[in-house]
């Protein structure tokens, strides 16, 4: 199946979307920093940087998370330990639930 040609998303992923562009361009701009050394850093376009900065939803999370890292903008938790003990915690708990998620099956038609 041809993958359309633009996707569709909700309200709230793209001002998510665009709440963390405009956060790391910020932290970039104040640490004096050119997309063009953020993109070396990064190892990344910076075309690909503008488009995280402006908040494009179909930009690279991986990318977006790495940018991130690099300007000093904090995703999850203030401290890095905190971040691998939550993580922990959810790989734990994941371990405890199904590994997939299957539909109901069909109900049983019983009316003799």
């Amino acid at each position: 199946m041809a993958k359309p040609a633009t996707r569709s998303y909700s309200r709230y992923a793209r001002e998510a979307a665009e709440l963390l562009g405009l956060t790391i361009r910020n932290a970039r701009i104040e640490r004096g920093l050119t997309v063009a050394e953020v993109a070396e850093r990064a190892d990344i376009s910076r075309g690909l940087v503008q488009r995280i900065e402006k908040g494009e939803p179909g930009s690279s999370i991986g990318a977006a998370f790495e940018l991130a890292a690099i300007v000093g903008v904090r995703l999850f938790e203030a401290e890095p330990a905190m971040l691998t003990r939550h993580l922990a915690m959810t790989r734990d708990k994941l371990t405890l639930l199904p590994k997939a998620v299957r539909t109901g099956a069909k109900g049983v038609k019983d009316d003799f």
